[in-house]
C-alpha cells in the first residue's frame, strides 16, 4: 500500500476505536463480571452498579464494532496498513486504561480496581501497563512514519 494520508489517518482511527473498545470490553468482562472486583459505578446499590456495567458494556461494543467497520472499509479500498492499525490499537487501549485508572478510579472515584486494604500495587500495575501500551503504539506509529518519510533515507 502506498503512503496515502487519507488511509494513514483512517488506519489509526480504526485502531484507536478498536483499542478503546477492546480495553473497555476486557475490563468489563474480566474485572466486572468474572472477578466481580467492582462495577462501573460503585457509589450506590448493586442494582445501579449492574445497570452502569450494562451501559459500559454497550459503549465498549459500539467502539469495537465502529473500529471494525472502519477497518473493513479500509480493507475494501485496499488501504490497510497493519503497522498503523496496531499502533492505533495499542494507543487506544492504553489511553482508555490510563484514563480509567487516573480519572475514573482516582479523580472521579467511580470505583477502585479492587477493594483491598492496599490498592497501590493494583493501581501501579494498571497504570504502568497502560503507559507501556501507549509507548508501544507510539513506537509503531513513529517507526512507520520514518519509513514513509524520504528525508530519513
Amino acid at each position: 500500500m502506498g503512503s496515502n494520508p487519507l488511509f494513514s489517518k483512517r488506519n489509526v482511527w480504526a485502531g484507536l476505536l478498536f483499542g478503546i473498545g477492546l480495553a473497555a470490553f476486557l475490563d468489563e468482562t474480566i474485572f466486572h463480571q468474572l472477578l466481580r472486583w467492582h462495577h462501573f459505578y460503585d457509589q450506590s446499590t448493586t442494582d445501579v452498579g449492574l445497570i452502569s456495567d450494562g451501559f459500559f458494556h454497550a459503549f465498549s461494543w459500539f467502539a469495537t464494532i465502529g473500529g471494525l467497520f472502519l477497518l473493513a472499509d479500509i480493507q475494501r479500498r485496499d488501504g490497510t496498513d497493519w503497522s498503523r492499525w496496531w499502533g492505533g490499537v495499542l494507543v487506544g487501549a492504553g489511553a482508555f486504561q490510563l484514563y480509567d485508572g487516573i480519572i475514573q478510579h482516582k479523580l472521579m472515584g467511580l470505583h477502585q480496581i479492587r477493594y483491598v486494604e492496599n490498592v497501590l500495587p493494583y493501581d501501579l500495575v494498571w497504570n504502568i501497563s497502560a503507559v507501556i501500551m501507549i509507548v508501544g503504539g507510539v513506537y509503531l506509529l513513529k517507526r512507520r512514519q520514518k519509513k514513509e518519510d524520504p528525508s530519513h533515507e
